[in-house]
């Protein structure tokens, strides 16, 4: 498997999660959140687009239901055991199907969490499982109880940060050693993202932003590059990326002459 922490450690993220559950009253997470997917089980995916939700008991049960293209994805990079599959189709229900499954673990009447605020928990299958849910059990907003757990990061964690910001330094000597008079800015941004890439490093959760001149206090990305003048101000906004561990810079520059502010 392709896991990045050992399975005892993995166990013991799931272990608290489920006391953080009885300490406020939960029979179970309904869980969304890629980064609570990958932080309990390892599960490493960009499927979290679709409807994909796993279900995480007080008493430890793991069943992930998800789309048919990640059923490889789970068995590959995760330690869950029970992965069942909606089937993408016009008339697809995969709420109806995951009260179902909620059901074969005994939830109907229990008090369940969700981790509603989910980039995967659109509106509208947030509706859906609202409506599929409505008189089966009682739900709580439970958003926030893994990311908790997530705030502090373990020794083996720690190597991974750290590991992030080795790479965000690489990026940066590779963005120094471009920056003058006639520089582009696509060969810059190729340079920070390949220094990452080549350092073994991932892509990152959020687009390198740079701009320059008349652009460079937008601090969004935007589409559309252009060379570097001999007076011009450039601003990066990068982060080095290690196992999914982001560390993050922003670093100002003036080429030619610095301007007195």
């Amino acid at each position: 498997m392709a896991l990045h922490f050992p399975e005892s450690e993995l166990a013991e993220r799931q272990a608290r999660a489920c006391a953080a559950m009885s300490e406020e009253g939960l029979d179970g997470l309904l869980v969304f959140r890629q980064e609570s997917h990958y932080y309990l089980t390892g599960y490493d995916t960009f499927g979290y687009v679709f409807f994909q939700c796993l279900y995480l008991g007080a008493d430890g049960t793991m069943t992930l239901l998800t789309r048919a293209p990640d059923l490889r994805q789970a068995g590959h990079t995760s330690v869950i055991d029970d992965v069942r599959v909606w089937v993408d189709a016009p008339d697809a229900g995969p709420a109806d199907q995951l009260r179902d499954i909620l059901a074969e673990h005994g939830c109907r009447g229990a008090r369940l969490g969700v981790e509603w605020e989910a980039y995967g928990l659109t509106a509208r299958n947030g509706q859906r499982l609202a409506a599929a849910l409505d008189g089966f059990c009682t739900t709580a907003d439970a958003s926030e109880l893994v990311s908790r757990l997530r705030v502090i990061k373990s020794p083996a964690e720690m190597v991974h940060v750290r590991r992030a910001a080795e790479l965000a330094d690489d990026a940066y000597d590779a963005a120094v050693a471009l920056i003058a008079e006639g520089a582009d800015e696509a060969a810059i941004l190729a340079a920070m993202q390949g220094a990452v890439f080549t350092g073994g490093g991932d892509y990152p959760g959020n687009p390198y932003i740079i701009g320059s001149g008349r652009d460079a206090l937008l601090c969004r990305y935007y589409s559309g590059r252009r060379r570097l003048e001999a007076q011009d101000h450039l601003t990066l906004e990068w982060a080095g990326v290690y196992r999914h561990y982001h560390a993050c810079l922003m670093r100002t520059f003036a080429v030619g002459t610095p301007p007195p502010e």
